[in-house]
């Protein structure tokens, strides 16, 4: 099955994955700062964040009204917009772009949630293919013990809700956040994710991901990045 598309494009993509509560964001977030520092320009991609399709995706969540299939295609919308608007045309410019999930997701979750495997990958087969694909591996028990400490609570969907897996939402957070990671572990291999465990220290994980990342930076020109990051940000700027 072919599970990217075509694209020949000199820039760079970073994705990382992992449940919630993996640690993914922050390892991310710093990450784009070193790379800010060694003047590297870089473009941030968030998963679901594309206002094609965000206003119904907050109703729907809000109605519980989100089947399996309906989650996928809408995910998979937002995905296709920001894929065109957001994610190719900096890379066409020689950028690197950073994004806070990826297909995998899509293919981690929808798969824990009953939707067909191949279906799933069908439907993404335009993406891009990542330079690097992270993957933050971590328990079940840990990543519930820093989303309670860090936040009121667990959302519907983040616990799995919709499944009916349990009435408890802690114990359907396991079981639903317990199928995602079987489905990410079976991904390693298939899409060659490096993974980085995620219960090793901030600096630890820090430096695992700086040291992947260096390597595939080979050819990549700094001046160019920065010309382009600057004009469209100037751009965004001056619009009314």
């Amino acid at each position: 099955m072919t599970v990217y598309g075509g694209h020949d494009v000199p820039g760079r993509l970073i994705t990382v994955e992992g449940i919630d509560g993996s640690g993914k964001s922050t390892q991310l977030a710093l990450l784009q700062k070193w790379l800010e520092a060694q003047d590297y320009g870089t473009f941030l991609s968030d998963w679901n964040s594309s206002a094609l399709v965000r206003e119904a995706t907050r109703r729907g969540k809000k109605k519980r009204m989100l089947t399996p299939m309906t989650f996928s295609l809408i995910h998979a919308t937002d995905f296709a917009d920001r894929t065109e608007r957001h994610i190719i045309p900096p890379l066409k410019a020689g950028a690197l772009v950073l994004a806070d999930r990826y297909v995998y997701t899509a293919f981690a979750r929808d798969v824990a949630r009953g939707v067909n495997p191949c279906w799933v990958r069908n439907l993404y087969r335009f993406a891009v293919k990542p330079t690097i694909a992270f993957y933050f591996r971590i328990s079940v028990d840990d990543a519930m013990r820093r989303i309670v400490g860090g936040r009121d609570a667990i959302s519907y969907y983040e616990a799995g809700m919709d499944q009916h897996l349990s009435t408890d939402v802690n114990e359907s957070f396991r079981l639903f956040q317990g199928a995602v990671i079987e489905q990410y572990d079976r991904m390693v291999d298939e899409f060659g994710l490096v993974v980085i465990d995620a219960s090793r220290s901030i600096e630890e994980q820090q430096m695992r991901m700086r040291e992947t990342v260096i390597t595939a930076l080979s050819g990549v020109r700094k001046s160019r990045i920065r010309q382009w990051v600057d004009s469209n940000v100037t751009a965004k700027a001056c619009r009314p």
